[in-house]
């Protein structure tokens, strides 16, 4: 399972190297739904795309990431009183007495001081970071689709519901965000053959075994070109839903590298002259998809362990 990957983020690249259009109004929808309070998470490197907006389009969803970032920094101040607040209280009851409730208040409250510091420090960095790259199930990022015959990048979610499922897929089935090709037919068929998408990715990240223990490990190609990463997508809506554009990346059986380092699938970095074929399929004609899926990149994934 790719349960993590590095991802290009700079949109502005996706414009140049593979000629989209960027659909901005579904980038606008997107932050403006986060802003209005809904859960939703986007890397930090999404919102520093549009750091330097040329059009007003652009400035608008500036807009609503300072917005967003504005109440986010005085909800994170807020909840650091309150925690320190809590740890001071702690720390006044074992000055003179040990108690298993204020030890406890002691470490969470510690604990999650420590970590809404870092919550305000990246608000304000500017710098960027790889981690600001980096994406999980349920994260919003890039996708490439393609609409009457021309390459349109969306943001979509990391973790796909198909089409006509009830929302409660989202957690009933958590391991979405992949699709498996021997189930393409099975559990995809409504979108295989049919809603074909690709991401950008320069890395991908899988846990493993270590001895007993979880590590890690960080998979790079040897390819100096990103990997074209073929995935299935969907447009989901329901009655009084919000409607949830979402995707998932196809896996198969890995390479021997990935299988020595203790992983069992592998993504499928498709070749670029596939690209329109794959995001264009004929759902009369699956053999072709496979095809393509046969005919794929095949790099040597060095490994190591994650930082």
């Amino acid at each position: 399972m790719c349960y993590s990957a590095q991802i290009v983020a700079e949109w502005k690249k996706y414009k140049r190297n593979f000629g989209v259009e960027i659909s901005v109004q579904d980038y606008f929808d997107l932050f403006w739904r986060r802003r209005a309070g809904e859960k939703i998470k986007i890397p930090k490197a999404l919102e520093d795309g549009f750091a330097d907006p040329q059009t007003q389009a652009e400035r608008d969803v500036k807009a609503l990431i300072d917005e967003w970032r504005e109440a986010e920094q005085t909800r994170l101040q807020q909840e650091l009183f309150k925690q320190r607040q809590r740890l001071a209280a702690a720390e006044r009851i074992l000055a003179t007495k040990i108690t298993k409730k204020a030890q406890h208040d002691q470490r969470i409250a510690s604990s999650k001081t420590e970590q809404i510091l870092g919550w305000l420090a990246d608000l304000e960095r500017t710098e960027s970071k790889p981690r600001d790259a980096r994406i999980y199930p349920n994260v919003f990022t890039h996708v490439v689709v393609s609409e009457n015959g021309k390459r349109v990048l969306r943001p979509m979610r990391y973790g796909c519901r198909p089409a006509g499922k009830p929302a409660f897929y989202d957690t009933k089935y958590p391991g979405t965000y992949n699709a498996r090709r021997d189930n393409l037919e099975g559990f995809w068929k409504g979108q295989f053959g049919r809603h074909h998408a690709i991401e950008v990715v320069t890395a991908f990240y899988e846990n493993v075994d270590r001895d007993g223990s979880n590590v890690v490990l960080e998979f790079k190609p040897s390819m100096t070109d990103p990997m074209l990463v073929a995935c299935l997508w969907s447009h989901w809506s329901a009655p009084g839903e919000q409607d949830l554009l979402s995707f998932s990346a196809i896996t198969d059986e890995p390479p021997a590298e990935v299988s020595a380092a203790g992983h069992d699938r592998c993504i499928i970095p498709i070749k670029p002259e596939n690209i329109d074929a794959w995001l264009n399929p004929d759902p009369a004609n699956l053999a072709a998809c496979f095809a393509i899926l046969d005919d794929r990149e095949r790099p040597y994934y060095e490994h190591r362990l994650a930082a």
